[in-house]
């Protein structure tokens, strides 16, 4: 019974091996796909190219860094906050707690707005994971992080 056993695990090792490198490979493309996931971040040119992506052009020179601890999002004001992340497609109440890098940048492209409008990335272990766009002023607006091609002003 036993060399029974140990035949079966010699003869379909392999196999094991084989399932368990996919599964891995498996994993690491979930978890490179997830919201945020692919969205490198690490540095400005990497911040840049992804602002680019989504039509958007930021003048690198305006940048703005700040490390932010992101608050309970459950109630208040943060929770409508992060309902405007989740209507980009992202979530900050997963990253409560968390130090987090913020950068902002003024855009050079946004249409049909006299004010001066700014983006904001939240930035956590190199990757986006939230952000919105917005103007300074008290009669401004405030959105989601979305494509350049989806905008309307405000």
């Amino acid at each position: 019974m036993h060399e029974k056993k140990g035949e079966w695990k010699r003869k379909h090792a392999g196999k094991i091996v084989a399932l368990s490198i996919l599964a891995l490979l498996m994993l690491i493309l979930i978890v490179r796909f997830l919201p945020g996931g692919e969205k490198n971040a690490a540095s400005k040119e990497d911040r840049m190219a992804f602002l680019d992506s989504l039509g958007w052009q930021a003048d690198p020179e305006t940048e703005e860094a700040n490390i932010v601890r992101i608050p309970d999002c459950s109630e208040g004001a943060m929770a409508d906050y992060n309902a405007l992340m989740q209507k980009g497609g992202y979530d900050l109440s997963d990253y409560e707690g968390k130090n987090v890098d913020q950068y902002q940048y003024q855009l050079k492209n946004y249409p049909n707005c006299e004010q001066t409008v700014w983006v904001t990335l939240y930035v956590w272990q190199g990757r986006v994971i939230g952000g919105d766009i917005h103007t300074a002023s008290l009669d401004g607006f405030m959105h989601e992080l979305r494509p350049n091609h989806e905008q309307t002003t405000g």
